[in-house]
């Protein structure tokens, strides 16, 4: 009752492909791994565009006081 043997897997596995097909579940295997590589390489790129937002961000600070500057010199 505690675990089960490698004979009560094999007859699930037999009962999930009699269920499913082959085919569903090799598409279903394909989108999962891909969903997983597209997670993994957009933490990889995590951190290169929020340096780049931070340093444009900046960029639009600074622009946007010379346009207040320019603002008040023309009242």
């Amino acid at each position: 009752m505690g675990g089960f043997s490698i004979w009560h897997w094999l007859v699930v596995l037999v009962i999930v492909l009699l269920v499913f097909g082959t085919k569903r579940l090799t598409s279903g295997a394909k989108d999962l791994g891909s969903a997983v590589k597209e997670f993994k390489k957009g933490m990889r790129d995590d951190d290169k565009p929020a340096a780049q937002l931070s340093d444009e961000s900046r960029d639009g600070d600074k622009s946007g006081e010379k346009q207040a500057e320019r603002d008040r010199d023309a009242r």
